[in-house]
């Protein structure tokens, strides 16, 4: 346990910030896999599509992921989504 007044501040504020990045990520994974099913399912799969790639933007935006990272599950969504409808 640090001693030091700024390091116990800062140790709650990562605390904060790992509690609020965990439900973006997840709602990341959440978002892409009801993309996926509703695509499958062919019906709303646009909507979903579109969903899942705004909440990547935001996600990036906001620092929770690197900006490439975002570039690189959004390329791999769509490309997954461009083989089903094939």
């Amino acid at each position: 346990m640090a001693n030091i007044k700024s390091q116990i501040k800062r140790n709650r504020q990562n605390e904060k910030r790992r509690l609020r990045n965990r439900t973006v990520r997840s709602e990341l994974r959440t978002r892409t896999k009801a993309a996926m099913a509703a695509a499958e399912a062919g019906e709303g799969g646009a909507e979903a599509l579109a969903a899942a790639m705004q909440r990547i933007d935001t996600a990036a935006a906001r620092g929770v992921i690197h900006a490439n990272s975002a570039a690189r599950q959004k390329s791999r969504l769509q490309k997954r989504i461009n083989a089903l409808g094939e």
